[in-house]
């Protein structure tokens, strides 16, 4: 079977692995959302806190022994502690003043990161190995999926949906939003808030990490890796709606989805098409898809 000359089973294949694609775009853009939704912090660092976690795991493998397994776990509490201090040192004195001010901060530190990256170990790519239980692929019939690629999407849902639940459903995650809402009112009722602001940062930042853990087998790991993939994710979280955390999971998603059929169907295309996506929701729903009218 073909639509439009294209045989279905090549379709099938570009959808899946832009949902791979996606869940990477989901889970960023959801530590994003995070930062931005309960801090009012524009987050530009996510980026390097990615590379970052990929970094983590590659030295941990090469220089420690650590398993691919350990530092899934171990990377993300190093970036988040690393973001703990960033927020207690620098972004904890910004909160009050316009948001380009934590902007070009956390601009300002991504070159830091990167430019430290890039001296000690330079611009061209480490391999880092797909675990071993991960190895091989299953056949669909329309395609061959590598198993380590099916991980990445059950991996990305699981915690994106676990973050959803934590912040929409649970009495910490109501504490969260009503800091953001009345921060004094809050700490009437005996909650530490700067506590839970430098917190939310620390795993905002860690949700990163994870990512880059996950994308460490996939692609090459490189002090650049996280500023070639930010800016699509900027646009994934304006699209969605700055600070919905729904909205950034889904969208993320989505749009990796609708990425991989654009390489099927108009190749050319493939690497602006979340940008034309977001200036017509811009021109249309200012405040995103899932985000609040003003």
């Amino acid at each position: 079977m073909q639509i439009f000359g294209i045989p279905l089973s090549g379709i099938l294949s570009q959808l899946l692995l832009g949902l791979v694609n996606g869940s990477f775009y989901a889970m960023l853009s959801l530590g994003l959302a995070v930062i931005f939704g309960l801090l009012n912090v524009i987050n530009f660092a996510h980026g390097a806190m990615f590379m970052l976690g990929a970094m983590l795991a590659w030295m941990g493998l090469n220089y420690l022994g650590l398993n691919y397994w350990v530092m899934l776990l171990l990377a993300p509490v190093v970036v988040g502690a690393f973001g703990i201090v960033v927020e207690k040192l620098f972004l904890r004195h910004l909160y009050k003043l316009d948001h380009l001010y934590g902007l070009l901060l956390t601009f300002g530190l991504t070159l830091l990161i990167e430019g430290a990256m890039r001296a000690l170990y330079g611009v061209s790519g480490q391999p880092y190995s797909t675990p071993d239980v991960l190895r091989g692929a299953t056949n669909l019939g329309f395609m061959v999926l590598p198993n380590y690629r099916a991980w990445v999407v059950v991996a990305s849902l699981a915690v994106c949906f676990a973050t959803w639940y934590m912040i929409e459903k649970t009495r910490l995650g109501a504490l969260l939003r009503a800091a953001t809402e009345n921060a004094k009112l809050v700490e009437a009722f005996g909650v530490n808030v700067p506590l839970l602001v430098t917190l939310t940062y620390g795993f905002g930042v860690a949700l990163a990490a994870i990512a880059g853990v996950l994308a460490a087998p996939v692609i090459l790991v490189t002090p650049l890796m996280g500023s070639n993939l930010i800016i699509v994710v900027f646009a994934v979280v304006v699209i969605g709606g700055m600070g919905s955390i729904m909205g950034s999971i889904i969208t993320g998603l989505l749009l990796g989805v609708i990425e991989g059929l654009t390489k099927v169907f108009y190749p050319q295309a493939s690497s602006i098409v979340v940008f034309v996506i977001m200036v017509l929701v811009l021109m249309f729903r200012p405040s995103g898809l899932f985000g609040k009218e003003k």
